[in-house]
C-alpha cells in the first residue's frame, strides 16, 4: 500500500501545538514531509531549543499518529531549532515567530545538547572535502580503538553518501523495538548504524537542510547504543547542515580531521578546523591519509599526493598530528570487499598504524573531560 505526503498531512492535522488548538500542520513549524519508496516517513518540527521539553511531547504525538497509518513502515520525526534552505509553511497559515534563543544553562558546553545516555564520547570524523579517504579512516579508526578494548560505536552521517555499509559489509534493516527506537547493526563487533541501512543502495537522498538534521538527530537519539566508551560519527564532506547539527545538537568531546597532503585538500582542511572552533569543539588531531606509496614490486616510496602537508598544517593551526596512512592496495582492496584491515589483518603494517592513531585520539580523549551524565531519554 502506497502511502501519500497528503495521507500524512492528514494524519498531522490531528496533532496541536497549542491551547488554541492550532494544527501542526496550520502552525508553519512543520518541514516538508517526505515518504520514501518504502513508505518511511521523515519530518521535523521548528522550535526554539527553549521549546524542546513541551514540543517532545507532540513531537511523539505526531509520530504515533503518522505510526499508526496502515502501510508506514517507519517514521522519522525530529525537532529542530535551524530553519533550513527553502523551508515554507505547508499550509496557508502565517509561520509563528520564534523566540529568541535562551542563554545555556550554567556549565553546558557552548551550542550543545543533552548527552547521550551512556555514551562517553562522541568524536566527529571529518574533511573539508570528499575523496580523502574519511570513511575508510573513521572504520578503521573505530576497530583500531575496539582492539583496546574500548566499547565503541559508529554512526555514519553521511546522509547523501553513505559508505559505512560498504565498508563493514553489512545489509538488511535494523530491528525495531517496540515501535519506538532501532537497534544498531554489529559488524566485526562495532555497533553500527548509517543511513544506508534504510534506503535502497540506489536511492538519491535530495532532502533539503532540516530533513538531513532530522535524520542525524533522529540516528544519534532514537538507537539503542548502550554503554560506550566512544561513538564515533563519520561526517560528510564539507561545513554544512551535517556538521552544524552535530556540532550544535550533540555534547561533542571533539573532532578529528582527515586530509591528503596536497594543497587542494589541505584549504578545504583549513575550513574544517576553522568551523568546529567557531563552534566551540575541540580539535582532537588531524590524520595525514594517503601519506606515501611505496611499490609492491621494488619497493620504491612515491609521494603521489605530497607528503608531510597536513603534519605541517596541524603544527600551524596548534593542532595535534595523529599520524599518517599510507597510500595502500591492501586498505583499498579490503574496504571495497567490506573487510576492513583492521580486523582482518590485525597485525599487518596498515592496522598496526591505525592502532597507533587510535591510541594516541584515545590518549587525548582521556587527558579531556568526559561528558557529564545525562538525564535518561524515555521512549513513550
Amino acid at each position: 500500500m502506497a502511502i501519500s505526503r497528503d495521507d500524512v498531512m492528514k494524519a498531522l492535522n490531528g496533532v496541536t501545538v497549542d491551547a488554541a488548538g492550532t494544527t501542526l500542520t496550520g502552525s508553519g513549524r512543520l518541514s516538508q514531509v517526505v515518504v520514501d519508496p518504502n513508505n518511511r516517513v521523515m519530518f521535523s518540527i521548528l522550535i526554539d531549543p527553549s521549546e524542546a521539553e513541551r514540543f517532545e511531547a507532540i513531537r511523539r504525538n505526531a509520530e504515533g499518529k503518522v505510526l499508526s497509518m496502515p502501510g508506514v513502515s517507519g517514521v522519522f520525526a525530529s525537532l529542530t531549532s535551524e530553519r533550513g534552505p527553502g523551508h515554507q509553511a505547508q499550509s496557508d497559515a502565517a509561520p509563528r515567530p520564534v523566540p529568541p534563543a535562551q542563554p545555556p544553562r550554567p556549565g553546558a558546553p557552548p551550542n550543545q545538547g543533552p548527552q547521550l545516555p551512556g555514551v562517553r564520547h562522541i568524536v566527529a570524523v571529518a574533511s573539508g572535502k570528499g575523496g580523502v579517504g574519511k570513511s575508510t579512516t573513521a572504520c578503521n579508526l573505530a576497530l583500531a580503538l575496539q582492539a583496546q578494548g574500548l566499547k565503541v560505536g559508529l554512526l555514519d552521517a553521511d546522509i547523501y553518501g553513505p559508505s559505512v555499509p560498504k565498508l563493514f559489509g553489512l545489509s538488511g534493516k535494523p530491528n525495531v523495538v517496540d515501535n519506538k527506537a532501532m537497534e544498531p547493526m554489529v559488524g566485526y563487533g562495532l555497533k553500527v548504524m548509517s543511513i544506508g541501512f534504510l534506503i535502497e543502495p540506489e536511492t538519491a537522498m535530495i532532502w533539503r537542510g532540516p530533513m538531513v538534521q532530522s535524520a542525524i538527530t533522529q540516528m544519534l537519539r532514537d538507537v539503542l547504543w548502550g554503554e560506550l566508551d566512544v561513538l564515533l560519527v563519520d561526517m560528510p564532506p564539507g561545513t554544512g547542515d551535517a556538521q552544524l547539527t552535530m556540532a550544535q545538537a550533540t555534547p561533542l568531546s571533539g573532532a578529528v580531521i582527515v586530509s591528503t597532503p596536497q594543497d587542494l585538500a589541505l584549504i578545504d582542511a583549513r575550513r574544517g578546523v576553522t568551523m568546529f572552533k567557531k563552534v566551540a569543539v575541540p580539535i582532537l588531531g588531524v590524520i595525514e591519509n594517503m601519506a606515501t606509496f611505496v611499490c609492491p614490486n621494488c619497493g620504491h616510496a612515491s609521494h603521489i599526493f605530497g607528503h608531510g602537508g597536513a603534519r605541517h598544517e596541524a603544527q600551524r593551526l596548534g593542532v595535534p598530528f595523529l599520524g599518517e596512512v599510507p597510500l595502500n592496495m591492501t586498505i583499498r582492496e579490503t574496504s571495497d570487499a567490506g573487510r576492513p584491515v583492521v580486523a582482518t589483518d590485525p597485525d599487518g603494517p596498515q592496522a598496526v598504524t591505525y592502532r597507533e592513531i587510535a591510541a594516541k585520539l584515545w590518549a587525548g580523549l582521556s587527558g579531556a573531560p568526559a561528558t557529564r551524565a545525562a538525564p535518561k531519554i524515555v521512549f513513550e
